[in-house]
């Protein structure tokens, strides 16, 4: 059977209850007063709408998209799934106008559900990458334009101060975290790496200046590779795992959205983290990838409001 056959993308009542089966493992979560009960109960009247359930405690009513990204939404709750599904499924993202096509929805609609869906994969659990030794690999890159680059008697100067700039902290262990940043200076650089990576990380790098003569005690072990002499390995010590990282995360967003603006490169990069982070090889499925994001929509509603800029992805 095909994923998108499955029951609880076809029909809402079947997406509700296996919604509900996925977010409600130990019984109803009221979003009002966060009390877990399985002595809440469903209000199954003609009177009610279906998945409406009521609080023993505060006595509200609630469904299981109060308080998520879902929230208010006229669209269909098995159609908000089969999105959830192809954004989680495609490695390198799907654009908005191929979400229209697909899901028989208005581009606004698919533009929006694709930034709530975005939302949702942010990673919110905190904590350090690495520790006990592991290794995290951290490098740079450059996307796009903001403004066109200065040129001289036709050269073009300035490095990669007319593009966007990405930091990329690579734990080996798994879990991904990228940054869009206003420069990769080694004071704009350096209050990254020690809020993220635990101080007794094993830490690799390329000899790009920032990273050279790292202030002691900020990690365990800190060592690099040579590119400039065509060295990319030295026995385990590489920074391939974010440059291949990097490879995915560019192709996405050339290939598939084109063109990605400054206010929203952020939430397009926590995509690619999160697909990275429960990638394929690290054992997991694009169901269980599906479910991961699913399991955290609670507590990021966005409106209208806040993403009414004009859509950045062309394709």
């Amino acid at each position: 059977m095909s994923a998108l056959n499955q029951p609880h993308f076809q029909d809402p009542i079947k997406a509700r209850e296996w919604l509900e089966a996925l977010l409600w493992p130990s019984g109803a979560i009221c979003p009002h007063c966060g009390t877990v009960s399985k002595d809440h109960y469903a209000l199954n009247g003609k009177g009610h709408r279906p998945g409406l359930w009521m609080c023993r405690d505060c006595r509200e009513q609630f469904t299981v998209t109060v308080g998520t990204v879902f929230e208010r939404s006229k669209v269909k709750l098995n159609v908000w799934l089969q999105a959830v599904f192809l954004i989680c499924s495609s490695k390198k993202g799907i654009s908005s106008h191929q979400l229209h096509r697909t899901l028989g929805v208005t581009y606004k609609t698919a533009w929006f559900m694709s930034h709530r869906i975005r939302e949702a994969m942010h990673n919110t659990r905190g904590g350090l990458l690495g520790g006990g030794g592991s290794i995290v690999e951290a490098d740079e890159t450059y996307y796009g334009n903001i403004r066109k680059p200065v040129s001289v008697a036709g050269r073009r100067v300035g490095g990669g101060a007319h593009k966007h700039k990405i930091l990329s902290l690579v734990s080996r262990e798994g879990e991904t975290r990228s940054f869009a940043v206003a420069n990769v200076s080694r004071d704009a650089l350096l209050p990254i790496l020690r809020e993220h990576v635990a101080k007794d990380s094993t830490l690799y790098t390329d000899t790009a200046s920032q990273y050279k003569y790292m202030p002691k005690g900020m990690v365990n072990k800190h060592a690099m590779v040579n590119h400039s002499i065509g060295e990319y390995a030295r026995s385990d010590i590489h920074s391939n795992t974010v440059e291949s990282y990097f490879g995915i995360l560019k192709r996405g967003l050339y290939g598939t959205y084109q063109h990605v603006s400054e206010a929203h490169l952020q939430r397009y990069i926590n995509e690619f983290d999160f697909r990275f982070t429960n990638r394929t090889s690290q054992g997991v499925t694009d169901a269980q990838r599906t479910s991961t994001a699913l399991k955290q929509i609670v507590g990021k509603r966005l409106t209208y409001r806040r993403t009414s800029a004009r859509s950045q992805d062309q394709a």
